[in-house]
């Protein structure tokens, strides 16, 4: 039958509350990783400590800090090449997948870059982390590949412009 993506439902026919949920189930997870992206990236953008080479609270002692414990050492000397142009990158990486998460503006792409993020932030700063469950960049690498997986279907820009698409009714 034609109508719902996700069963045998017909346009006319009405669904529940546990159909409705489970369409929905991940808009928490996209708003949480939304926001704490887009609060991370202004975070940094607003701290001129973070945005220099060396001092304290700074990208470049921190990256100093973990070079000699990080999974991919080769990744800490290449941010150390730049600490600033690094924490730049960082900063508005961040703040552009927290956005295009929280509008659902190219989903899957958003979640790739978070999880990209997250991922080099675990083998570089949070590696040493032991348990490893200690390192909450692991666990942010882990709730964006549902999002990458399934994207923005409902509540966002993604389903929208998908509705705009010529031949839709």
């Amino acid at each position: 039958m034609s109508g719902y993506r996700g069963g045998s439902y017909g346009l006319d026919e009405p669904r529940g509350l546990r159909d409705r949920a489970r369409d929905h189930a991940l808009l928490p997870l996209r708003v949480f990783l939304g926001v704490t992206f887009v609060y991370a990236g202004l975070d940094k953008l607003t701290d001129s400590a973070f945005l220099s080479a060396s001092g304290p609270g700074s990208i470049g002692e921190m990256m100093n800090g973990v070079r000699d414990s990080a999974a991919v050492p080769g990744l800490v000397d290449l941010a150390l090449k730049s600490p600033e142009g690094f924490g730049y990158a960082i900063a508005i990486g961040e703040l552009l997948v927290g956005l295009g998460t929280l509008v659902g503006l190219w989903g899957r792409l958003a979640a790739l870059g978070g999880a990209l993020i997250s991922l080099s932030l675990w083998l570089t700063v949070s590696w040493q982390s032991t348990p490893y469950y200690y390192g909450n960049d692991l666990v942010y690498l882990m709730a964006w590949l549902p999002l990458l997986l399934a994207g923005a279907p409902y509540w966002s820009m993604d389903a929208l412009r998908g509705s705009w698409r010529p031949g839709r009714i």
